[in-house]
């Protein structure tokens, strides 16, 4: 099906009954269970929504599970003691159980009330409404499916069940309105084709180049959100192709494109393929990953480029990667909000590179205690993968890893120090018996 899928407020839903579909409460965590059975004993509508439906009937283990349902923030409040409210667009409760939060959101009423500016984002939001008014402020049929505790069917309103068997992604609605509602559902289609293996729907990814640039109407902070999403869950290689295609990376990373389109940027395009194929497989292996690593591959081109730009006799190479690092850095948060808990020690590993050409033993057994010494070895062996370092250096490093780093000469003279001369002030009194 490649036409859109119509506002069709009046619509009845499809039921899928139970067994008609692989939905089961084994596949929900219990504490969004509970959440769903407190409403449900207490005479409100309770819906499991969205990534997690979609999720289990994929096969997939859910990473988070949402609600809806037709009582009030208000209402969840007074039913769950451990909930707090957020939100100012719209807005829900977040149901803690530790570590675990269950997000629990009022059904949404009809567009026609929402506040939005003259672009047609969205400002405001707090429009209660029913279910069938909730479902068409969705942004995707495959997120748009409603799992019913009370008899454990699935509601579907947009032919979302069907879209998921045909891994098809498909707006809700018209495309061109609901990606100028909110720019960041360019990200999110993206996002989801790359991670679930999803062809986006013909009408759908069409106007999303011609529309990309709206992106930068999207504050810094909340981009810098999506960014993590796109390459920190497991798929950080297929979101970045996607991101290419449709022209939407340039708008997020404008100085990284430029410098992988120069004529010499060969290298630099490997580094960064490489950088994120190792970053999903750490994802599928359970191992941690951090976005400093990341942002330090991204930004290594454009930082060399100006390097290569503002150097001169001057000063040594380190001065100037630390000026060329900082420029960048202040460049890239104009379109992406970096912490400075990341933006630190991401220049840190960044100009921890020159520091690997000294072999001296004092130097080595400095770099090897250094708290980014492990990041910074990891982005040297990328760039010796590249062809842009000596093999031999990365063998060294590897190997001083596990070898006891030789001690200094004892019988080389150390440098004398110069003692302070204390001044008067400072003079230690005598004894009246020395005199």
């Amino acid at each position: 099906m490649n036409q859109h899928v119509q506002h069709n407020q009046d619509a009845a839903p499809r039921v899928v009954t139970r067994a008609d579909h692989t939905v089961s409460r084994a596949n929900i965590s219990r504490n969004a269970l509970k959440v769903l059975n407190r409403l449900h004993q207490n005479g409100y509508q309770a819906f499991l929504v969205g990534g997690a439906v979609r999720d289990i009937l994929l096969g997939r283990e859910p990473k988070d599970f949402d609600v809806a349902t037709d009582a009030s923030p208000e209402q969840i409040g007074e039913l769950f003691r451990n909930s707090r409210l957020i939100g100012r667009r719209f807005r829900l409760a977040h149901v803690h159980f530790g570590r675990e939060i269950i997000e629990v959101a009022t059904f949404r009423g009809g567009a026609d009330d929402v506040e939005t500016d003259g672009g047609g984002r969205i400002l405001r939001d707090n429009i209660y409404g029913a279910i069938h008014e909730d479902v068409w402020r969705r942004d995707f049929t495959v997120n748009s499916l409603y799992y019913n505790i009370e008899d454990f069917s699935i509601w579907d309103y947009t032919g979302g069940f069907d879209d998921v068997q045909n891994r098809l992604l498909r707006l809700i609605g018209d495309p061109e309105a609901r990606y100028r509602e909110d720019p960041v559902r360019m990200l999110r289609a993206a996002r989801f084709a790359a991670s679930l293996d999803f062809t986006i729907e013909t009408e759908t990814e069409a106007p999303i180049a011609e529309l990309a640039s709206i992106i930068n109407d999207v504050p810094p902070a909340r981009l810098f959100e999506e960014v993590l999403k796109l390459f920190l869950k497991g798929s950080a290689l297929s979101s970045f192709e996607h991101l290419r295609r449709y022209g939407l990376l340039q708008y997020l990373f404008p100085e990284t494109v430029a410098c992988m389109e120069l004529p010499n940027a060969g290298s630099f395009r490997d580094l960064l393929r490489a950088a994120l194929a190792n970053t999903d497989q750490r994802v599928e292996e359970g191992k941690p990953v951090t976005p400093v690593f990341l942002l330090a591959v991204l930004l290594w081109g454009p930082i060399t480029q100006r390097v290569a730009a503002i150097a001169n006799e001057r000063h040594g190479p380190v001065f100037w990667l630390h000026r060329a690092t900082d420029e960048v850095v202040e460049g890239q948060q104009q379109y992406i909000a970096i912490p400075r808990r990341l933006a630190a020690p991401m220049r840190e590993i960044v100009c921890l590179q020159p520091r690997f050409a000294n072999k001296g033993p004092a130097r080595v057994r400095r770099l090897l205690g250094h708290p980014r010494f492990r990041a910074a070895y990891d982005l040297l062996m990328l760039r010796i993968a590249v062809g842009e370092e000596d093999p031999a250096l990365g063998e060294f490093w590897t190997e001083a890893q596990n070898e006891p780093v030789e001690a200094e000469n004892p019988e080389e003279p150390r440098p004398r120090r110069r003692r302070r001369r204390r001044g008067p002030h400072r003079r230690r009194p005598r004894d009246q018996d020395d005199g």
